[in-house]
């Protein structure tokens, strides 16, 4: 009977060691290439003036927005056009969100219960605006596959929530490429079933940087329905007030 390979005696061990922190590295590269393209997004400061389409088979409803971010936590976001719109505004704050409409001049705080509910009549829910950011905090990220597109590395990526994270998906597939820019964000319920998906339609220089300059979000069950949103134009890295993320700047804007 031959003798062990004292050789490979000692690899085995060595394998058990190294394989465990090849994983850790991958979901580290994972988690940060999913940090990198929504701190490429939002920047450390942004102001942004987008048109958002609602697309119905028997209408069409056009509005003009413009939205202030600082950090990953801070947000508003405020209608210009149609006039009978103007002033309705949407303010996240860490993990709380509000409302405002000036017909009843009332900020309304959306409860947990409807942030997966409409944002302003949209494909887009109220938690797709408010927590872009709770996929770094409660989810696991994997590489799934690499590939390269006129020269520019995609990865593909899955991201499963952690089992005591209160989301309602029941996994999340991005794809982002090198420079950070999400081609594409598929959405799937508990049982696997893809429920809707953003696609990434235009993608050019705006704001010194290389963004998306058109989304479509797509239900799966109506795929007639969806809604676009396009920059019209961005500015990264200014000056804000914290101010700016107010109830009181969001009921009369001042700043």
């Amino acid at each position: 009977m031959a003798k062990p390979n004292m050789k490979n005696r000692l690899l085995f061990p060595l394998l058990l060691l190294v394989l465990p922190a090849f994983a850790a590295d991958e979901e580290r590269d994972a988690t940060q290439i999913v940090r990198d393209a929504i701190d490429h997004w939002r920047g450390l400061t942004s102001y942004t003036v987008m048109t958002m389409v609602i697309h119905r088979p028997d209408w069409e409803r056009s509005m003009t927005m413009e939205a202030w971010t600082k950090g990953d936590k801070r947000s508003l976001v405020r209608v210009m056009e149609p006039k009978k719109d103007r002033g309705n505004g949407t303010l996240t704050d860490e993990n709380s969100m509000w409302t405002f409409s000036p017909k009843i001049n009332r900020v309304i705080k959306v409860p947990s219960s409807m942030m997966g509910q409409s944002w302003m009549g949209s494909d887009f829910s109220n938690k797709d605006i408010a927590r872009v950011d709770d996929i770094i905090d409660q989810y696991d990220h994997t590489v799934l596959s690499t590939r390269v597109e006129d020269d520019i590395t995609i990865y593909e990526i899955e991201s499963i929530p952690h089992e005591d994270a209160a989301v309602v998906w029941g996994r999340e597939v991005l794809s982002i490429r090198s420079d950070h820019v999400v081609l594409e964000h598929a959405f799937y319920d508990q049982d696997g079933e893809l429920v809707k998906t953003l696609k990434s339609l235009e993608i050019g220089e705006m704001g010194g940087r290389t963004i998306a300059q058109r989304q479509r979000m797509i239900k799966m069950e109506e795929p007639d329905e969806w809604t676009e949103i396009s920059v019209d134009e961005v500015e990264y890295e200014l000056e804000l007030k914290d101010s700016v993320f107010t109830l009181s700047n969001l009921r009369n804007p001042r700043d």
